[in-house]
């Protein structure tokens, strides 16, 4: 972290929450929760970009949602490939009561799990795609988290890890701090009464890895074709979609045994690929070269080696 930021007001200890409390108060607060997210549009137009840059095809797509909430990435991703099933997992039970409430067309389940209790509840996968939404933060170990996402993927599947990240930029942090301590907290308090579940908010995003950090995270639990974008209005380079896949089988059975160093010559450091302003001609383009569809815009940007051709 450089350069220096005003002191912001620090919750007491007694309101201080944790990655093993915080389930407990997204139960409490659940009903004022997802009142707050449906005054707030862009928290549903965020979700549905992210979604939409996955790239996903066809219909009869089996997808998961982790981290599902009340139910808004889980319209997301039907948004983005409508036709799917879409399996749907909170470890919030109070979350996904407020989520089951809502109309949902028939595909879509809901499951009252951690992600490492999933194989218990029998989610297994294999998934043609996963939307992680505000999740790995609050993960006791984000980089299991980030191991077991990689597992419950079919090879090539993409994943969309939305998620914030201000580490990296004293602007975003200041900007973060405004927003949570005038608008955020401040409604809470207005609609709950109790703001200890926002404070936490401000906490962990504050305390959350900056994206060289994150997408060396998922580098290391195996992921490729890394793409970072961020988005519009307030939360530019504030909430980023943190784009990867899990390698193709192909693709290892093409190339089993490795070239000798002496013969490969130095292995120049793989670098994600960031988009670091949103444009309008993104509209929600896929960023990864994964979808081609000239309803997403003109994405002018090459491939990272190793996308699949478009078919």
């Amino acid at each position: 972290m450089t350069g220096q930021e005003s002191v912001t007001p620090q919750s007491p200890p007694s309101q201080a929450l944790g990655p093993s409390t915080v389930v407990h108060a997204f139960d409490e607060q659940a009903d004022s929760y997802d009142k707050l997210v449906g005054a707030n549009p862009g928290y549903h137009e965020h979700l549905r970009l992210s979604a939409r840059r996955m790239g996903l095809r066809g219909r009869g797509l089996h997808l998961l949602d982790l981290g599902c909430g009340t139910g808004a990435s889980t319209e997301a991703l039907l948004g983005a490939a409508p036709g799917s099933d879409v399996v749907a997992v909170d470890a919030s039970a109070g979350m996904l009561r407020q989520a089951k409430i809502k109309n949902w067309p028939p595909g879509v389940e809901f499951v009252h799990s951690t992600l490492s209790e999933l194989p218990g509840r029998g989610v297994r996968g294999p998934f043609d795609g996963i939307l992680a939404a505000y999740l790995v933060r609050n993960l006791p170990d984000p980089d299991a988290g980030l191991r077991q996402i990689y597992d419950l993927l079919k090879p090539g599947a993409p994943v969309a890890i939305h998620e914030y990240s201000v580490r990296d930029h004293v602007r975003s942090r200041i900007v973060w701090n405004l927003v949570s301590w005038s608008v955020i907290i401040p409604m809470a308090k207005i609609r709950s009464g109790d703001t200890g579940l926002y404070r936490y908010l401000w906490r962990s995003v504050r305390r959350f890895d900056g994206i060289e950090a994150f997408t060396a995270r998922m580098t290391k639990a195996g992921f490729t074709d890394i793409r970072v974008q961020t988005m519009p209005g307030w939360q530019q380079h504030v909430v980023h979609t943190f784009l990867g896949r899990r390698p193709a089988e192909d693709a290892v059975l093409r190339d089993p045994v490795p070239t000798p160093p002496e013969v490969a010559g130095p292995r120049p450091s793989p670098r994600p690929r960031h988009t670091p302003d949103y444009t309008e001609r993104d509209g929600g383009a896929d960023d990864m070269g994964y979808d081609d569809d000239p309803a997403f815009g003109d994405d002018t940007e090459t491939p990272p080696a190793g996308s699949p051709p478009a078919s």
